[in-house]
């Protein structure tokens, strides 16, 4: 009608949306590719470098990739302007894994600001520098770390705490015990803020060392209620593992039931008195369901395999707890701090440090003790529907568990309209599982009103929980049963269940809550059954059919008037028949059976008649269920359908036998069978895993009691850890073994010299190979040779071994000698187990230069090549013209049919190649020298002609321009030329270093740090191996011995290294290769530069190991890049 008000509208909406826009950075996001931030980032004003790095920052928001404007954004770091440096980093974070070369040239403005008096930008250089995630500059971030820890600013020590994850995530083991000790530093502060930051990364750092935890453990409980609340939470956790891993459980508290079966049993009646919270109830809700509360006792703490071991029913293997283990609340001043310490935190506003701190007196407290957290968590009931959901999953456990806790409050169990499904069903099992005698009548008139909502599924459940309720006061039984016949006449009368599932669902489950109560007591429920059986005929639903019909035979023989109907109602089963659902007719089968099986008297040949019948019929059914169920059924009861006597049944088996299986299968004289036995888990109260029901990511159940020694407690930071390590907490292997660092096992792994060093040099000297000469192919030269230091002649445990050095080495001479004993480090603390677990042997290192098989790389294909197939391999020989040449020996084959001739290689790249071979003797070093950076190839011989199917080769001395790019090469042939690329492979631009294992290791400890660089991988070429040679029974010593020559064999053909040395563990897991380390040398050809690598393998000789491979380089650059290769061809599989 006015349609300028439109309009009116429509840019009044436009002008309010520019008000708003107004003092925003909100024009950053409408012009994406704006160019002018480039001369913005350069600008000589603060103000003009802001607007560009918030452009950037909004251009990463949105998706966009801007890594190309990285250089110029890094120079900007040096910024005096605090928004400036703010915004860089926040660049540098999200750039810096994708361009780490760049980001560590501003390693030195990062260190420098580390020392800046504003705290502000001491931390943003401190999170930026943790941020990177470099594996290079993790040393310098340690130092960083540590640095922070102790500077007076809070917010700088938070960075720090924060920062500690981020470097674990690197996986640098060798700074494990450095980083557990900054833990313990940031502990040990005073700050709230500080301490919440320090247990988060506790949590994520060493979550298995409470011993840190115990020399601030009173700090810890005193300054809990002021740290802040997602930080609350996490320290609550820590406190109760470390309470219950020194201490142990209380014996007052419910989890008592853990205690030997003996005393539990003679204690059950006299402590039951104890659970009765409420003074008005004095039923059996007063007291704990004992079955229950032992089982979610024992998923608090055993782990995820003890737990799959006790639920299989090969091993069910009893859980259980001496005496020791428990200690008393009352007595206990660290747990009643504790329990002081978290009672205010009950009445925190945030949910989920009410449930943590519930969680904790629901672990701990006395029994008379834990109703401190039912008004916390029924007050937090009222807060978002989320968080209701969440409290209502734990509450349903402490229901269960302790119905006398929340049975005076059922009243905060009622049901809302507006909740959803998931809740009411929720507070409906809560409500079955509090229901007492004062309450009952309250509870059934909401149940009256539950089953008249639109939902009927609903609907179901609250049926469901009328028949629970029942079960547990047998008193309200009649009342109920009369209830549920009500409501079953009500439903078939009134209702179409043709409409849908969930109609019927009502009716099913009121049957289904009849069934329950009548098994309780069978015989004082005749008229019931007898109900049921007269409304047969109008109920239509085939689930509840089923169930009447199952009752009819079930109870067959009950009372005086069932039997008498039986007749009829066969009869009439007979009749329908045909027209029955699938379930239906099944139950008819088993009900005329068992009505068979037990008739005597005048109603059985009328009972045979009516089974025969129903047979004769099933027998005929389209559905192939029915027709199998007769056919075994008429086998079965052949025996009563011919006349008795000494016959034999179907198939040669006496009727006597047949009668005994169908009064196994369908008799009424069979063994009361227990009610099933809870075999679901439970998890921690607060966790997610109790949400979701199963073990979620990062989910640890409670330690061991009294796991934690008190001498633990004593050792210095960072060295200690609990009894059992982190296999008490469910992190073990198969064979029970903990996964710890391999710190510990470098140390006592110690270094013991080869008699003999190998390299990878097919050309080196092999004076001593006649010492090895093998007879035949088969008969292999071993890698390592365990040698006897002493004189072992004799064999006193007689054992034939395969090797004559394997029987020396039985001897108990033998195996002092090579044994490593080290008096001094001895500990009285430590089992003769991790005694033998931390000595290695002494070996010697045998030659397998001549089974080394380097890596052919193809240079050119016959197809492209006129038939000329042109193949190379890196060479370990070294060059006689100078150390900065590479030989690469070149292998020519004609393929074809034709004779190739004047074949030749240069490099066309460089003017300063030789003309001929004529020439190659005034190559010399000093004319390499003076062709610094570029490369240089020495003219090859020329072949002058190739005959077909004939293979010949040639030396190639070659100068790489980099150790990363390709070498363009013009390969001529019948006059022809050919372009090709030569492509360099780094572990050939070094040479074999020969030393022994002191000097690697001086050499190694002078080059830690930023000269340090460590990656992991997972290798495999062992498993072929060890598979070929399965069939020999081979003892565990040979299966190290394979994995060092795969590993030893993988190196060599890769890389022209020399093997130093092999540390073989003494292992008491046969299977576990765990300590093998394998260290190698070499010096950069073109500097002479040690380069040292270790190898340190982790995992079972039968499984894909877990390899961590160290290189320390003084170059950087090429430490990283022969690191990375390395990884690679470690990582290759073996083709065969």
């Amino acid at each position: 009608m006015f349609p300028q008000f439109g309009a009116t509208a429509e840019s009044l909406s436009k002008a309010s949306t520019m008000v708003f826009r107004i003092g925003t950075d909100a024009h950053l996001y409408d012009d994406p590719d704006d160019v002018s931030i480039a001369p913005l980032l350069d600008s000589k004003f603060d103000s003009e470098k802001c607007e560009a790095l918030k452009r950037l920052l909004a251009l990463i928001a949105q998706g966009f990739d801007v890594s190309n404007f990285f250089p110029q954004v890094v120079k900007n770091v040096a910024s005096q302007s605090l928004e400036v440096k703010k915004l860089v980093y926040l660049y540098l974070l999200h750039y810096a894994e994708k361009r780490p070369n760049e980001a560590l040239l501003s390693i030195n403005c990062f260190q420098k600001d580390l020392g800046d008096p504003n705290p502000l930008v001491r931390a943003w250089a401190l999170r930026t520098m943790a941020g990177i995630r470099l594996h290079v500059i993790a040393p310098l971030v340690l130092v960083a770390v540590g640095k922070c820890a102790r500077d007076p600013s809070v917010y700088v020590r938070k960075c720090a705490a924060n920062a500690l994850p981020k470097l674990h995530d690197l996986r640098q083991e060798e700074h494990t015990s450095s980083i557990e000790e900054i833990v313990g530093i940031l502990l040990n502060d005073h700050s709230p803020a500080v301490v919440g930051a320090a247990a988060a990364a506790f949590a994520s750092v060493c979550p298995y060392n409470l011993s840190l935890i115990g020399r601030n453990y009173r700090k810890l409980c005193e300054i809990l209620p002021d740290v802040e609340e997602w930080g609350q939470i996490v320290l609550i956790g820590i406190l109760l593992r470390y309470v219950i891993a020194r201490h142990g459980l209380v014996k007052e508290s419910i989890m008592c039931s853990l205690q030997c079966t003996d005393s539990s049993h003679s204690e059950k009646n006299s402590s039951d008195v104890d659970f009765g919270l409420v003074k008005e109830s004095r039923d059996m809700s007063g007291t704990c369901d004992s079955e229950f509360v032992n089982m979610v006792s024992r998923c608090y703490i055993e782990g995820p395999d003890e737990y799959l071991s006790r639920s299989s029913y090969a091993n069910r293997v009893s859980f259980e707890l001496n005496g020791a283990q428990f200690t008393s609340g009352k007595s206990n001043d660290d747990v009643k701090i504790l329990l002081c310490c978290t009672s205010p935190l009950l009445w925190s506003n945030n949910s989920a440090v009410v449930l943590a701190a519930a969680s904790v007196h629901w672990v701990m407290a006395p029994k008379e003790d834990v109703k401190r957290i039912i008004k916390p968590l029924l007050f937090i009931l009222r807060s978002s529907n989320a968080s209701k959901y969440v409290v209502l999953c734990n509450i349903q456990v402490f229901a269960k568990a302790m119905p006398s806790l929340f049975a005076p409050y059922y009243e905060d169990f009622f049901i809302y309209s507006s909740e959803s499904y998931q809740i009411k069903a929720l507070k409906l099992e809560i409500l079955s599982s509090i229901t007492i005698d004062s309450s009952i009548s309250s509870i059934f008139k909401e149940f009256q009103d539950y089953i008249r909502d639109p939902d009927r599924r609903f609907a179901a459940d609250t049926v469901a929980a009328i028949g629970q309720c029942v079960q547990r006061l047998p008193k309200m039984t009649h009342i109920c049963v009369d209830g549920l016949l009500a409501l079953i006449r009500k439903e078939f009368l009134t209702n179409d269940f043709g409409s849908g599932d969930q109609e019927a669902g009502v009716l099913v489950q009121a049957i289904m809550s009849i069934k329950s109560i009548i098994k309780q007591d069978p015989p004082s429920h005749e008229k019931v059954i007898i109900q049921l059986v007269r409304s047969l005929d109008s109920i239509k639903v085939p689930a509840a059919r089923a169930m009447i019909i199952w009752m009819v035979g079930e109870y067959s023989s009950l009372g005086v008037i069932i039997p008498r109907m039986l007749t009829t109602v066969l009869k009439y089963l007979a009749w329908c028949f045909t027209s029955e659902s699938l379930e239906t007719k099944l139950q008819i089968l088993n009900t005329a059976s068992k009505v068979l099986l037990g008739a005597t008297g005048e109603d059985l040949w009328t009972f045979k008649k009516v089974f025969s019948y129903l047979v004769e019929l099933a027998e005929c059914d389209l559905n192939y269920d029915v027709r199998d169920r007769a056919h075994f059924l008429k086998k079965l009861q052949s025996c009563n359908l011919v006349s008795r006597g000494p016959e034999e049944g179907t198939n040669g088996l006496p009727e006597k036998d047949l009668h005994v299986v169908a009064e196994y299968i369908f008799g009424r004289q069979r063994r009361d069978v227990k009610a099933e036995s809870i075999n679901y888990r439970f998890y921690l109260p607060g966790s997610l895993s109790q949400i979701v029901l199963h073990a979620a990511p990062g989910y640890e159940p409670l330690p061991k009691p009294c796991s934690l020694l008190p001498d633990d407690l004593n050792v210095p930071e960072g060295t200690c850890s609990i009894k059992k390590g982190a296999a008490d907490y469910g992190g073990t292997d198969g064979y029970g073994t903990s996964s710890g660092s391999s710190d510990d096992e470098e140390e006592s792994a110690s270094a013991y010299g080869s008699q003999r060093s190998i390299t990878g040099s097919s050309g080196g000297s092999r004076g001593d190979d006649s010492e090895f000469t093998s007879e035949g192919n088969d008969n292999v030269d071993p890698l390592i040779q365990i040698s006897d230091i002493g004189n072992a002649s004799e064999n006193e445990n007689g054992v034939s071994q395969s090797s004559t050095n394997l029987v020396e080495l039985m001897s108990n001479r033998a195996l002092e000698s090579w044994l490593d004993e080290q008096p001094g480090s001895s500990n009285p603390g430590i089992s003769e187990q991790s005694k033998v677990r931390k000595s290695s042997a002494r070996i010697s290192i045998g030659d397998v230069g001549r089974r080394v098989k380097p890596k052919s790389y193809s240079l050119l294909d016959p197809a492209n090549g006129n038939g000329l197939k042109v193949d190379y391999s890196f060479s370990s020989e070294i060059s006689s013209i100078s150390h900065l040449l590479v030989c690469i020996e070149v292998f020519f084959k004609n393929c074809s049919s034709e004779t190739v001739t004047e074949i030749t290689l240069v490099d066309e790249e460089s003017n300063r190649a030789l003309d001929s071979a004529d020439q190659a003797s005034v190559v010399d070093e000093s004319s390499l020298l003076s062709y610094d950076n570029v490369p240089t190839l020495v003219p090859m011989e020329e072949i002058a002609s190739l005959e077909p199917g004939q293979t010949t080769s040639r030396i190639l001395q070659v100068r790489f321009h980099h150790h990363l790019l390709p070498l363009k090469l013009a390969l001529f042939c019948d006059g022809k030329k050919l372009p090709v690329k030569l492509r360099p492979d780094i572990g050939y631009f070094v040479k074999p270093l020969p030393m022994d294992v002191e000097v690697f290791m001086d050499k190694e400890s002078h080059l830690r740090g930023m000269f340090e660089y460590t990656r992991s991988c997972t290798f495999t070429d062992h498993i072929e191996e060890l598979n070929k040679e399965s069939g020999d029974s081979l003892l565990i010593k040979d299966k190290f011995l394979a994995i060092c020559e795969s590993l030893a064999l993988k190196m060599l053909s890769n890389a022209n290294l020399c093997l130093v040395s092999v540390d073989m563990p003494v292992a008491t897991n046969l299977d576990d290769a765990s300590g093998l380390r394998l260290r190698f040398s070499c010096e950069i050809l073109s500097s002479l530069i040690p380069c040292l690598i270790t190898i340190t393998v982790e995992g079972k000789c039968s499984d894909p190991l877990n390899l961590s491979i160290k290189v320390n380089c003084e170059q950087t650059v090429f430490g990283l890049n022969l690191l990375n290769r390395i990884v690679n061809f470690l990582v290759e599989c073996v083709l065969f």
